[in-house]
């Protein structure tokens, strides 16, 4: 089994900042990439940011200059770091790991339950 757990989220003003982290535990023999999303009530799922198992990174043009995703290997996980953050930055903020379960084995994506960010005055 593999587990993808995001923790971190919680309410902040405007202009405020959070830490965003995703561990995956489990049965895992590699880790191929990462990747956050965030969903608002009554909206679609959107892509926020991602980062290869070789550190290579994006982040969508609507939180440029404000978001950045960093991992550490050792610790399964992956980090998004948000400032400047702004009341459309409010939603749902879930994970996504492409991990090998096993040597040789096929590639799957596992997600994580969400952590919601709230951005209010």
């Amino acid at each position: 089994q593999v587990q993808v757990m995001e923790s971190g989220g919680g309410q902040v003003q405007p202009g405020g900042s959070l830490r965003l982290s995703c561990t995956a535990s489990g049965r895992i023999f590699s880790i191929h990439g990462w990747g956050w999303y965030r969903q608002a009530p009554g909206n679609q799922r959107e892509w926020v940011a991602a980062m290869t198992s070789g550190g290579g990174s994006n982040v969508a043009d609507s939180v440029k200059g404000r978001f950045s995703i960093s991992k550490d290997d050792a610790q399964k996980t992956v980090y998004l770091e948000m400032n400047n953050l702004q009341p459309e930055d409010t939603g749902a903020y879930i994970c996504k790991a492409i991990i090998r379960r096993v040597n040789g084995g096929r590639r799957d994506d596992y997600w994580g339950q969400g952590t919601q960010v709230t951005v209010s005055s």
